[in-house]
């Protein structure tokens, strides 16, 4: 029997939320490879645009691999990839190449023929911009990931889906997930000084959620949500500061995630927080959530509710 040509076809796509923390987003990696990640896979095609948390996702779900990115030509020149024949039997078993970087110094054409001799050599490569890749690869992936809003995850077939199917999903998505980090960021701001119960975080589609281990009892969201609808119109610049802050207007304040935020306070589009404390009768959490980029009436059931159909 030949193992190595089982096909996984029972899931089309598979859904999770995409953490807006590095050390989440790294776990997520990690999770998604022990579920889906097949050892004969050859093409992982990562998709997502910059700063989506590509490369957390690729050092979760493969520790220790070497990645190469940013604009430095020696490093492009000389990366494994485009230089495995030359290393023969030392080369790795798994390479990586950003496209979008690497285009730089070579053509598509070039970065192509590189993916085809390393998978034809039984070998690894996870190609990050794997939308821009394939028109010119004229391959799909094995295993295909998009990151937007949330990260999708398929294993396409002959017939899809497609790059294009996720970039058009992921691209459009990202911006609510910029959004929703910055305004939990906001209200992390507006309510550091008060007393608080222990709290993890936790996500909700267009959206983020505060867990609580008990009931603030002196929390009065809508005057927390006044305070941040100030900030809102007051069009603070966010910038990220290190791997660990970021700045609202002049402000340093500790943040997961530094570098996903849209750049001004004034880009979070129609913040609401929900005027209630939802409780979580299975774990005991006492939840605030907070949601953008739309106003309607918000429920508990249909805060998560999710419409896969491509936005035209």
């Amino acid at each position: 029997m030949i193992y190595n040509n089982v096909r996984h076809e029972c899931n089309l796509y598979n859904f999770f939320f995409a953490p807006r923390g590095n050390r989440r987003m790294m776990e997520l990696g990690r999770v998604i490879a022990q579920m889906y990640l097949n050892p004969f896979d050859k093409i992982i095609g990562i998709i997502g645009a910059k700063d989506s948390g590509k490369s957390m996702l690729i050092q979760g779900m493969f520790p220790g691999i070497q990645v190469v990115e940013g604009d430095d030509e020696f490093d492009f020149i000389n990366m494994p990839l485009m230089n495995a024949d030359e290393v023969g039997f030392y080369t790795p078993r798994t390479f990586h190449v950003d496209v979008r970087a690497a285009s730089q110094f070579f053509s598509l054409e070039k970065i192509a023929e590189a993916v085809r001799k390393v998978v034809e050599q039984n070998k690894r490569v996870i190609v990050e911009y794997f939308d821009m890749l394939y028109p010119v690869l004229k391959r799909n992936a094995d295993l295909m990931i998009g990151i937007g809003e949330e990260v999708i995850v398929t294993r396409p077939s002959l017939f899809g889906p497609l790059p294009q199917n996720i970039s058009n999903i992921v691209y459009k998505s990202l911006k609510y997930r910029k959004m929703a980090h910055s305004a939990e960021d906001l209200y992390e701001y507006v309510v550091r000084n008060m007393e608080r119960p222990d709290y993890v975080r936790s996500d909700i589609r267009h959206g983020f959620v505060i867990d609580y281990m008990q009931k603030p009892v002196n929390f009065d969201l809508e005057s927390i949500e006044r305070k941040i609808q100030a900030l809102i119109e007051k069009d603070l610049p966010i910038t990220y500061y290190d791997e660990e802050h970021i700045k609202i207007g002049d402000e340093i304040i500790h943040c997961t995630g530094p570098k996903m935020h849209v750049e001004s306070t004034g880009q979070i589009e129609n913040f609401s927080l929900v005027k209630e404390f939802f409780h979580d009768a299975k774990f005991g959490f006492y939840m605030v959530a907070g949601t953008v980029g739309h106003k309607e009436k918000e429920e508990s059931g249909r805060l998560n509710t999710i419409d896969i159909q491509e936005e035209e």
